[in-house]
């Protein structure tokens, strides 16, 4: 319908979307953590000038270079039962039989999160890497000359000065998982039973199988809006100075 008021009174109705709301937050949760200390991890394995670090750095960033359209269809052919990588896990004898990698909730969730961690922890890495390099050496030097620890610096030196980008990779990374889409039409197409259904997914259901645009419609600013306040918060929180 095209009544917008009514629209909107309608979402709190749509169980459907209820539930997409409640896995896109844990998706979100659980792909943002795993995501950020991976990231971080191979920000601070690359931070430092030595032989074969650049080699690296090409290394971690070339999935960012795959279209995501085309990492997810990568994945689902690994995944698929003719895929390589239920033989090379058997070849190499940590499984005895096939795995069904997409065949229950938990399974198609956490393989989803492992190829959404392929594709972007080189480009969250390429972002936390800059605001690691932005960091004046003078203020470890002095650290180390007071004797501070290694994990006394990453602690209150590297955190701290690193919080502008950290809050920036959040922002992207929140906002990218709860806009989900592409990686589940693709490798789970929600299931199964509809347990792996993102929001961008409903909205689509709505407005090209259901065609009721008036609702995807509602349902695109009521995201819209979430979006805005969290990123607002986000931003406001962990991109101030203290």
């Amino acid at each position: 319908t095209v009544n917008f008021p009514d629209n909107f009174a309608d979402i709190p109705d749509n169980s459907l979307f209820a539930d997409s709301v409640v896995f896109t937050v844990k998706y979100t949760v659980i792909v943002t953590v795993l995501l950020s200390l991976v990231a971080l991890g191979l920000a601070l394995l690359v931070q430092e000038r030595r032989p074969g670090v650049g080699l690296l750095r090409t290394a971690f960033l070339m999935p960012a270079a795959v279209g995501f359209a085309a990492a997810s269809l990568l994945f689902y052919g690994f995944y698929s039962e003719i895929g390589p990588l239920d033989d090379l896990l058997m070849t190499l004898g940590i499984v005895n039989e096939r795995v069904s990698w997409l065949g229950t909730p938990n399974a198609a969730l956490f393989s989803t999160i492992a190829m959404v961690i392929w594709r972007f922890a080189g480009f969250n890495m390429l972002i936390l890497l800059t605001g690691l390099q932005a960091i004046p050496t003078e203020i470890y030097e002095a650290a180390r000359s007071d004797g501070a620890s290694r994990w006394q610096m990453f602690r209150f030196i590297t955190i701290p000065l690193l919080r502008p980008t950290i809050a920036l990779m959040l922002v992207l990374s929140i906002t990218g998982s709860l806009l989900a889409f592409d990686q589940f039409f693709i490798l789970t197409k929600g299931g199964p039973d509809g347990s792996t259904v993102s929001m961008v997914m409903v909205i689509f259901r709505e407005g090209f199988t259901r065609f009721d645009l008036g609702s995807a419609a509602a349902l695109s600013v009521l995201v819209l809006l979430v979006l805005v306040v969290l990123n607002v918060i986000q931003l406001r929180v962990l991109g101030r100075n203290r």
